[in-house]
Protein backbone atom coordinates (compact mmCIF):
# COMPACT_ATOMS: atom_id res chain seq x y z
CA UNK A 1 0.00 0.00 0.00
CA UNK A 2 3.04 2.37 0.71
CA UNK A 3 3.57 2.43 -2.85
CA UNK A 4 0.28 3.35 -3.96
CA UNK A 5 -0.10 6.07 -0.91
CA UNK A 6 3.48 7.04 0.07
CA UNK A 7 3.39 7.98 3.79
CA UNK A 8 -0.35 9.18 3.13
CA UNK A 9 -0.14 12.68 4.30
CA UNK A 10 2.22 12.79 6.73
CA UNK A 11 4.47 15.13 4.91
CA UNK A 12 1.97 17.64 5.31
CA UNK A 13 0.58 19.05 8.37
CA UNK A 14 -3.52 19.84 8.98
CA UNK A 15 -4.51 22.97 9.06
CA UNK A 16 -6.71 24.66 12.05
CA UNK A 17 -9.86 26.13 11.71
CA UNK A 18 -8.36 27.86 8.40
CA UNK A 19 -5.32 28.75 9.56
CA UNK A 20 -2.74 29.17 7.32
CA UNK A 21 -0.03 27.29 9.88
CA UNK A 22 -0.44 24.49 11.78
CA UNK A 23 -0.09 24.28 15.40
CA UNK A 24 2.49 23.04 17.31
CA UNK A 25 1.12 20.10 18.44
CA UNK A 26 0.29 19.05 14.95
CA UNK A 27 3.26 19.51 13.59
CA UNK A 28 5.38 17.64 16.13
CA UNK A 29 3.10 14.89 16.39
CA UNK A 30 4.09 13.12 12.98
CA UNK A 31 7.76 12.59 13.79
CA UNK A 32 7.03 11.11 17.35
CA UNK A 33 5.00 8.37 17.16
CA UNK A 34 1.66 10.82 17.13
CA UNK A 35 2.72 12.03 20.79
CA UNK A 36 4.21 14.96 20.30
CA UNK A 37 6.79 16.59 22.66
CA UNK A 38 6.85 15.65 26.11
CA UNK A 39 5.26 18.02 28.69
CA UNK A 40 7.24 20.19 31.26
CA UNK A 41 6.19 18.91 34.47
CA UNK A 42 7.41 22.08 36.27
CA UNK A 43 4.41 22.78 38.01
CA UNK A 44 3.76 18.46 39.22
CA UNK A 45 0.78 18.13 37.86
CA UNK A 46 1.94 15.20 35.60
CA UNK A 47 3.87 12.07 36.97
CA UNK A 48 7.26 12.29 35.74
CA UNK A 49 6.95 10.32 32.44
CA UNK A 50 4.68 9.40 29.68
CA UNK A 51 2.74 13.04 29.31
CA UNK A 52 2.98 14.45 25.98
CA UNK A 53 1.52 17.34 24.21
CA UNK A 54 -0.97 15.07 22.27
CA UNK A 55 -3.06 16.62 19.56
CA UNK A 56 -6.66 15.54 19.59
CA UNK A 57 -6.69 14.72 16.21
CA UNK A 58 -3.39 12.24 15.92
CA UNK A 59 -4.99 8.53 16.27
CA UNK A 60 -4.45 7.99 12.77
CA UNK A 61 -0.23 7.88 13.63
CA UNK A 62 -0.76 6.84 17.24
CA UNK A 63 -3.10 3.50 16.25
CA UNK A 64 -0.47 2.39 13.48
CA UNK A 65 2.37 2.61 15.65
CA UNK A 66 0.75 1.02 17.67
CA UNK A 67 -0.19 -1.24 15.40
CA UNK A 68 2.83 -2.06 14.29
CA UNK A 69 4.33 -3.21 17.69
CA UNK A 70 0.89 -6.16 17.77
CA UNK A 71 1.92 -9.36 18.72
CA UNK A 72 -0.52 -11.19 16.66
CA UNK A 73 0.20 -9.79 12.81
CA UNK A 74 0.32 -12.40 9.88
CA UNK A 75 1.05 -11.10 6.09
CA UNK A 76 -0.97 -14.40 5.31
CA UNK A 77 -4.77 -13.06 4.93
CA UNK A 78 -6.41 -16.19 4.79
CA UNK A 79 -5.03 -16.42 8.53
CA UNK A 80 -6.11 -13.46 9.53
CA UNK A 81 -8.74 -12.35 11.70
CA UNK A 82 -8.92 -8.91 10.19
CA UNK A 83 -7.10 -6.86 8.16
CA UNK A 84 -6.40 -3.40 9.27
CA UNK A 85 -6.03 -0.56 5.99
CA UNK A 86 -3.13 1.68 7.33
CA UNK A 87 -4.73 4.86 5.96
CA UNK A 88 -4.26 7.82 7.22
CA UNK A 89 -7.91 9.10 7.01
CA UNK A 90 -7.78 11.79 9.51
CA UNK A 91 -5.20 13.61 8.37
CA UNK A 92 -5.50 12.97 4.65
CA UNK A 93 -8.87 15.20 5.11
CA UNK A 94 -7.32 18.21 7.81
CA UNK A 95 -5.15 18.91 5.34
CA UNK A 96 -8.16 19.81 2.56
CA UNK A 97 -11.34 20.47 5.25
CA UNK A 98 -10.85 24.61 4.54
CA UNK A 99 -10.09 26.09 0.60
CA UNK A 100 -10.00 23.18 -1.30
CA UNK A 101 -12.77 21.42 -3.82
CA UNK A 102 -14.93 18.55 -3.80
CA UNK A 103 -12.31 16.66 -5.94
CA UNK A 104 -9.47 17.41 -3.71
CA UNK A 105 -10.92 16.33 -0.77
CA UNK A 106 -12.49 13.12 -2.05
CA UNK A 107 -9.36 12.00 -4.33
CA UNK A 108 -7.58 10.10 -1.58
CA UNK A 109 -10.74 7.88 -0.33
CA UNK A 110 -11.57 7.37 -4.14
CA UNK A 111 -8.26 6.12 -5.24
CA UNK A 112 -8.31 3.88 -2.00
CA UNK A 113 -11.21 1.89 -2.32
CA UNK A 114 -10.35 1.50 -6.00
CA UNK A 115 -7.13 -0.13 -4.88
CA UNK A 116 -8.79 -1.72 -2.05
CA UNK A 117 -11.44 -3.61 -4.00
CA UNK A 118 -9.00 -4.80 -6.59
CA UNK A 119 -7.02 -6.76 -3.98
CA UNK A 120 -7.72 -10.70 -3.32
CA UNK A 121 -8.06 -9.85 0.50
CA UNK A 122 -11.42 -7.79 -0.33
CA UNK A 123 -13.12 -10.74 -2.21
CA UNK A 124 -12.48 -13.08 0.44
CA UNK A 125 -15.45 -10.88 2.05
CA UNK A 126 -16.29 -8.35 0.45
CA UNK A 127 -14.46 -5.92 2.30
CA UNK A 128 -16.55 -6.58 5.64
CA UNK A 129 -13.27 -8.02 7.34
CA UNK A 130 -11.50 -4.63 6.39
CA UNK A 131 -10.93 -1.91 9.34
CA UNK A 132 -9.20 1.63 9.19
CA UNK A 133 -8.43 4.55 11.50
CA UNK A 134 -10.15 8.38 11.18
CA UNK A 135 -8.72 10.24 14.07
CA UNK A 136 -11.58 13.07 13.73
CA UNK A 137 -15.18 12.52 14.09
CA UNK A 138 -16.92 11.12 11.46
CA UNK A 139 -19.12 14.31 9.87
CA UNK A 140 -15.70 15.26 8.62
CA UNK A 141 -16.22 11.95 6.60
CA UNK A 142 -19.78 12.51 5.86
CA UNK A 143 -20.35 14.95 3.18
CA UNK A 144 -24.20 15.31 1.97
CA UNK A 145 -23.66 16.39 -1.43
CA UNK A 146 -21.54 17.00 -3.93
CA UNK A 147 -22.01 21.19 -3.51
CA UNK A 148 -18.78 22.98 -2.84
CA UNK A 149 -19.92 24.70 0.45
CA UNK A 150 -21.28 21.13 2.09
CA UNK A 151 -18.09 20.11 4.49
CA UNK A 152 -15.58 17.31 4.48
CA UNK A 153 -15.40 13.92 2.15
CA UNK A 154 -17.56 11.28 1.56
CA UNK A 155 -15.08 8.95 2.79
CA UNK A 156 -17.85 7.25 4.35
CA UNK A 157 -20.62 7.21 2.30
CA UNK A 158 -18.98 5.65 -0.44
CA UNK A 159 -20.77 2.06 -1.33
CA UNK A 160 -17.29 0.03 -0.67
CA UNK A 161 -16.64 1.66 2.68
CA UNK A 162 -19.73 0.86 3.99
CA UNK A 163 -18.64 -2.57 4.16
CA UNK A 164 -16.11 -1.68 6.05
CA UNK A 165 -15.57 -0.71 9.42
CA UNK A 166 -13.87 2.99 10.27
CA UNK A 167 -12.82 3.78 13.98
CA UNK A 168 -13.60 7.60 14.67
CA UNK A 169 -13.65 9.92 18.18
CA UNK A 170 -17.03 10.33 17.30
CA UNK A 171 -19.33 7.77 15.63
CA UNK A 172 -22.66 8.92 13.97
CA UNK A 173 -25.32 7.61 15.87
CA UNK A 174 -27.90 6.44 12.59
CA UNK A 175 -24.96 4.46 10.74
CA UNK A 176 -23.06 1.38 11.38
CA UNK A 177 -20.00 1.30 9.33
CA UNK A 178 -18.23 3.42 12.15
CA UNK A 179 -17.30 2.96 15.63
CA UNK A 180 -16.37 5.27 18.62
CA UNK A 181 -13.21 5.07 20.72
CA UNK A 182 -11.12 7.58 22.96
CA UNK A 183 -9.72 10.65 21.58
CA UNK A 184 -6.17 10.48 22.56
CA UNK A 185 -5.10 11.87 26.13
CA UNK A 186 -1.74 13.51 26.94
CA UNK A 187 -0.96 10.38 29.38
CA UNK A 188 0.98 7.61 26.95
CA UNK A 189 2.14 5.22 29.52
CA UNK A 190 5.05 2.84 29.17
CA UNK A 191 4.98 0.20 31.69
CA UNK A 192 2.17 -1.10 33.98
CA UNK A 193 3.32 0.87 37.04
CA UNK A 194 3.13 3.76 35.52
CA UNK A 195 -0.74 3.34 35.25
CA UNK A 196 -1.22 1.69 38.88
CA UNK A 197 1.43 4.53 39.68
CA UNK A 198 -1.26 7.20 38.55
CA UNK A 199 -4.20 5.43 39.48
CA UNK A 200 -3.28 5.20 43.24
CA UNK A 201 -2.31 8.85 43.29
CA UNK A 202 -5.49 10.24 41.72
CA UNK A 203 -7.24 7.88 44.86
CA UNK A 204 -5.75 10.10 47.48
CA UNK A 205 -6.08 13.87 45.92
CA UNK A 206 -8.01 16.37 47.96
CA UNK A 207 -10.84 18.15 45.99
CA UNK A 208 -11.51 20.98 46.67
CA UNK A 209 -14.98 21.78 44.07
CA UNK A 210 -17.90 19.92 43.83
CA UNK A 211 -17.96 20.28 39.96
CA UNK A 212 -15.69 22.10 37.50
CA UNK A 213 -16.36 22.78 33.58
CA UNK A 214 -13.68 24.39 30.74
CA UNK A 215 -14.73 25.28 27.74
CA UNK A 216 -16.40 28.79 25.95
CA UNK A 217 -19.96 29.08 24.95
CA UNK A 218 -21.77 28.35 21.59
CA UNK A 219 -23.68 31.61 21.08
CA UNK A 220 -23.83 30.48 17.37
CA UNK A 221 -25.96 27.32 18.20
CA UNK A 222 -29.12 27.68 19.53
CA UNK A 223 -29.43 24.62 21.19
CA UNK A 224 -26.10 24.55 23.00
CA UNK A 225 -26.83 24.78 27.07
CA UNK A 226 -23.04 26.06 27.45
CA UNK A 227 -24.28 29.66 28.19
CA UNK A 228 -26.43 27.90 30.92
CA UNK A 229 -24.03 25.62 32.11
CA UNK A 230 -21.47 28.74 32.83
CA UNK A 231 -24.14 31.03 34.90
CA UNK A 232 -24.55 27.91 36.97
CA UNK A 233 -20.91 28.09 37.60
CA UNK A 234 -20.36 31.49 37.89
CA UNK A 235 -23.07 31.04 40.72
CA UNK A 236 -22.09 28.92 42.57
CA UNK A 237 -19.18 28.81 45.28
CA UNK A 238 -18.43 25.31 45.18
CA UNK A 239 -17.34 25.21 41.36
CA UNK A 240 -14.35 26.34 39.50
CA UNK A 241 -14.78 27.82 35.84
CA UNK A 242 -12.35 27.74 33.30
CA UNK A 243 -13.00 29.69 30.59
CA UNK A 244 -11.98 29.46 27.15
CA UNK A 245 -11.12 31.77 24.00
CA UNK A 246 -9.43 31.66 20.70
CA UNK A 247 -6.40 33.95 22.47
CA UNK A 248 -4.46 33.61 25.04
CA UNK A 249 -5.97 30.95 28.00
CA UNK A 250 -5.21 28.63 30.23
CA UNK A 251 -7.34 26.40 28.30
CA UNK A 252 -4.77 25.83 26.05
CA UNK A 253 -2.50 24.77 29.05
CA UNK A 254 -2.34 20.88 29.48
CA UNK A 255 -1.16 21.33 32.91
CA UNK A 256 -4.37 24.47 33.81
CA UNK A 257 -6.89 21.83 32.63
CA UNK A 258 -5.66 18.81 34.77
CA UNK A 259 -4.81 20.64 37.35
CA UNK A 260 -8.35 21.64 37.49
CA UNK A 261 -9.67 18.11 36.73
CA UNK A 262 -7.77 16.81 39.61
CA UNK A 263 -9.14 19.16 42.25
CA UNK A 264 -12.76 18.83 41.03
CA UNK A 265 -15.34 15.60 42.31
CA UNK A 266 -17.49 15.79 39.07
CA UNK A 267 -16.83 17.19 35.49
CA UNK A 268 -19.04 18.90 33.24
CA UNK A 269 -18.98 17.55 29.66
CA UNK A 270 -21.69 18.85 27.22
CA UNK A 271 -21.92 19.22 23.72
CA UNK A 272 -19.16 21.17 21.56
CA UNK A 273 -19.45 21.70 17.80
CA UNK A 274 -20.78 18.27 18.07
CA UNK A 275 -21.69 15.38 20.53
CA UNK A 276 -18.44 14.70 22.18
CA UNK A 277 -14.93 16.38 23.40
CA UNK A 278 -11.50 15.12 24.11
CA UNK A 279 -12.44 16.86 27.55
CA UNK A 280 -14.39 13.40 28.90
CA UNK A 281 -11.37 11.54 28.83
CA UNK A 282 -8.71 14.16 30.06
CA UNK A 283 -11.33 14.29 33.23
CA UNK A 284 -11.65 10.74 33.44
CA UNK A 285 -8.15 10.73 33.52
CA UNK A 286 -7.73 12.65 36.85
CA UNK A 287 -10.12 10.34 38.67
CA UNK A 288 -12.90 12.99 37.99
CA UNK A 289 -16.57 11.76 37.38
CA UNK A 290 -18.34 13.00 34.40
CA UNK A 291 -21.54 14.81 33.96
CA UNK A 292 -23.01 14.23 30.94
CA UNK A 293 -26.04 15.53 29.48
CA UNK A 294 -26.35 13.85 26.13
CA UNK A 295 -26.32 10.23 25.18
CA UNK A 296 -24.50 10.94 22.10
CA UNK A 297 -21.18 12.37 24.22
CA UNK A 298 -20.45 9.22 25.56
CA UNK A 299 -22.97 6.98 26.16
CA UNK A 300 -24.19 5.91 22.71
CA UNK A 301 -20.15 6.21 21.38
CA UNK A 302 -17.80 4.35 23.47
CA UNK A 303 -19.38 1.22 23.76
CA UNK A 304 -16.12 -0.67 23.52
CA UNK A 305 -14.34 1.12 26.05
CA UNK A 306 -16.85 2.36 28.41
CA UNK A 307 -19.25 0.48 31.04
CA UNK A 308 -23.00 -0.14 29.34
CA UNK A 309 -24.41 0.60 32.77
CA UNK A 310 -23.48 4.46 32.80
CA UNK A 311 -24.48 5.04 36.45
CA UNK A 312 -21.52 3.29 37.54
CA UNK A 313 -19.39 5.95 36.46
CA UNK A 314 -21.27 9.20 35.53
CA UNK A 315 -24.00 11.46 36.18
CA UNK A 316 -26.64 11.86 33.31
CA UNK A 317 -28.60 15.72 33.44
CA UNK A 318 -31.14 15.94 30.48
CA UNK A 319 -30.37 18.95 28.57
CA UNK A 320 -33.82 20.15 28.68
CA UNK A 321 -33.71 20.46 31.89
CA UNK A 322 -30.79 22.79 32.11
CA UNK A 323 -32.17 24.81 28.89
CA UNK A 324 -35.59 24.94 30.97
CA UNK A 325 -33.89 25.61 34.00
CA UNK A 326 -35.80 22.42 35.67
CA UNK A 327 -32.16 21.42 37.14
CA UNK A 328 -29.64 23.20 39.66
CA UNK A 329 -26.40 21.29 38.63
CA UNK A 330 -25.02 22.05 42.13
CA UNK A 331 -28.29 20.37 44.19
CA UNK A 332 -28.43 17.23 41.69
CA UNK A 333 -24.70 16.68 42.50
CA UNK A 334 -24.85 17.63 46.94
CA UNK A 335 -27.95 14.92 46.60
CA UNK A 336 -25.78 12.15 45.93
CA UNK A 337 -24.74 10.25 48.89
CA UNK A 338 -20.65 10.30 49.59
CA UNK A 339 -20.31 6.57 49.69
CA UNK A 340 -21.87 6.68 46.15
CA UNK A 341 -19.20 9.02 44.80
CA UNK A 342 -16.20 7.15 46.45
CA UNK A 343 -17.75 3.97 43.89
CA UNK A 344 -18.07 5.86 41.04
CA UNK A 345 -14.84 7.65 41.37
CA UNK A 346 -13.29 4.23 41.98
CA UNK A 347 -15.00 3.30 38.79
CA UNK A 348 -13.82 6.01 36.73
CA UNK A 349 -10.05 5.19 38.17
CA UNK A 350 -10.30 1.68 37.43
CA UNK A 351 -11.19 2.47 33.69
CA UNK A 352 -8.38 4.79 32.95
CA UNK A 353 -6.16 1.79 31.40
CA UNK A 354 -8.99 1.36 28.97
CA UNK A 355 -8.78 4.92 27.78
CA UNK A 356 -5.36 5.47 27.73
CA UNK A 357 -3.16 4.68 24.64
CA UNK A 358 0.16 3.06 25.46
CA UNK A 359 3.43 4.64 24.55
CA UNK A 360 3.89 2.58 21.14
CA UNK A 361 7.60 2.20 21.90
CA UNK A 362 6.37 0.17 24.85
CA UNK A 363 4.10 -2.87 25.88
CA UNK A 364 1.87 -3.06 28.47
CA UNK A 365 1.57 -6.15 30.51
CA UNK A 366 -1.36 -7.18 32.75
CA UNK A 367 -3.23 -4.00 31.48
CA UNK A 368 -5.06 -3.80 28.51
CA UNK A 369 -5.02 0.02 27.16
CA UNK A 370 -7.55 1.50 24.31
CA UNK A 371 -5.59 -0.04 21.54
CA UNK A 372 -5.94 -3.65 22.71
CA UNK A 373 -9.49 -2.64 23.76
CA UNK A 374 -10.63 -1.69 20.08
CA UNK A 375 -8.45 -3.94 18.41
CA UNK A 376 -10.02 -7.34 20.31
CA UNK A 377 -13.39 -5.79 20.03
CA UNK A 378 -12.77 -5.13 16.30
CA UNK A 379 -12.18 -8.65 15.64
CA UNK A 380 -15.54 -10.25 18.28
CA UNK A 381 -17.17 -8.12 15.57
CA UNK A 382 -15.73 -9.57 12.43
CA UNK A 383 -15.98 -12.86 14.23
CA UNK A 384 -19.50 -12.69 14.84
CA UNK A 385 -20.13 -11.41 10.66
CA UNK A 386 -18.12 -14.31 9.86
CA UNK A 387 -20.27 -16.53 11.55
CA UNK A 388 -23.52 -15.18 10.19
CA UNK A 389 -22.12 -15.62 6.78
CA UNK A 390 -21.51 -19.35 7.42
CA UNK A 391 -24.85 -20.30 8.45
CA UNK A 392 -26.77 -18.40 6.27
CA UNK A 393 -27.71 -15.57 7.72
CA UNK A 394 -28.30 -12.27 5.91
CA UNK A 395 -26.43 -9.02 6.22
CA UNK A 396 -26.13 -5.43 5.00
CA UNK A 397 -23.83 -5.02 1.78
CA UNK A 398 -22.86 -2.06 -0.43
CA UNK A 399 -23.82 -3.94 -3.55
CA UNK A 400 -27.34 -3.97 -2.84
CA UNK A 401 -30.31 -1.35 -4.07
CA UNK A 402 -33.18 0.10 -2.44
CA UNK A 403 -34.34 0.96 0.97
CA UNK A 404 -31.47 0.50 3.77
CA UNK A 405 -31.79 -0.19 7.24
CA UNK A 406 -28.56 1.49 8.95
CA UNK A 407 -30.87 3.21 11.55
CA UNK A 408 -32.50 -0.27 12.54
CA UNK A 409 -29.04 -2.20 12.26
CA UNK A 410 -27.81 0.73 14.74
CA UNK A 411 -30.81 -0.04 17.51
CA UNK A 412 -30.37 -3.63 17.16
CA UNK A 413 -26.73 -4.05 18.46
CA UNK A 414 -28.27 -2.28 21.50
CA UNK A 415 -25.81 0.93 20.84
CA UNK A 416 -28.55 3.20 22.49
CA UNK A 417 -30.03 1.18 25.27
CA UNK A 418 -28.93 0.66 28.92
CA UNK A 419 -30.86 -1.69 30.45
CA UNK A 420 -34.52 -0.65 30.25
CA UNK A 421 -33.44 2.88 29.31
CA UNK A 422 -33.84 3.76 25.59
CA UNK A 423 -32.10 6.80 24.25
CA UNK A 424 -33.97 7.10 20.89
CA UNK A 425 -35.51 10.48 22.07
CA UNK A 426 -32.49 11.90 22.12
CA UNK A 427 -31.93 10.94 18.51
CA UNK A 428 -35.75 10.99 16.94
CA UNK A 429 -34.93 13.72 14.30
CA UNK A 430 -35.69 12.84 10.94
CA UNK A 431 -32.15 12.85 9.46
CA UNK A 432 -33.02 14.87 6.99
CA UNK A 433 -33.94 17.63 8.52
CA UNK A 434 -31.01 17.86 10.76
CA UNK A 435 -28.34 20.81 9.56
CA UNK A 436 -26.31 20.14 7.57
CA UNK A 437 -24.28 23.65 8.01
CA UNK A 438 -21.23 23.22 9.35
CA UNK A 439 -19.60 25.38 12.76
CA UNK A 440 -16.07 24.44 13.59
CA UNK A 441 -14.18 26.33 16.06
CA UNK A 442 -10.32 26.50 16.35
CA UNK A 443 -9.42 22.93 16.74
CA UNK A 444 -11.48 22.20 13.57
CA UNK A 445 -14.39 20.26 15.22
CA UNK A 446 -17.14 20.50 12.85
CA UNK A 447 -21.02 20.90 14.02
CA UNK A 448 -23.07 18.57 14.85
CA UNK A 449 -25.14 17.17 11.42
CA UNK A 450 -27.14 14.11 10.71
CA UNK A 451 -27.10 12.19 7.48
CA UNK A 452 -29.60 11.39 4.82
CA UNK A 453 -30.19 7.90 3.42
CA UNK A 454 -28.97 8.20 0.51
CA UNK A 455 -30.13 6.74 -2.88
CA UNK A 456 -27.02 3.97 -2.61
CA UNK A 457 -28.41 2.95 1.11
CA UNK A 458 -28.03 -0.63 1.65
CA UNK A 459 -30.31 -3.27 1.83
CA UNK A 460 -30.24 -6.98 3.06
CA UNK A 461 -28.00 -9.48 0.69
CA UNK A 462 -27.30 -12.78 1.27
CA UNK A 463 -23.68 -13.46 1.25
CA UNK A 464 -21.59 -17.30 1.84
CA UNK A 465 -18.10 -17.79 2.39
Amino acid sequence: MSTIFPRNSTTTCSRSAGASVCGPTCANSLPTLGLAPPLDNSEGVFSNTGWFATNQFSMDVIFRNRMKQYECLTNDSSLAAAVYVPFYAGLDISRHLWGYNISVRDSASLALMDWLMSRPEWKAMNGHDHFLVGGRITWDFRRLSDQESDWGSKLLFLPAMKNMTMLVVEASPWNKNDMAIPYPTYFHPAKDSDISDWQNRMRTLNRPYLFSFAGAPRPGIPTSIRGQIMDQCKNSKVAKLLECDLGESKCHSPSAIMNMFQESVFCLQPQGDSYTRRSLFDSMLAGCIPVLFHPGSAYAQYIWHLPKNYTTYSVFIAEDDIRKRNASIEEVLLQIPEKRVKKMREKVIKLIPNLVYADPRSKLGGFKDAFDVAVQSMIGKIAKLRMDLLEGRYIVDYEDDGEGSEQSTRKWEGLRRDGERTWDEFFSKPKDEVSATSQTNASGRQGSVGDSKGKDQAQKKKLRL
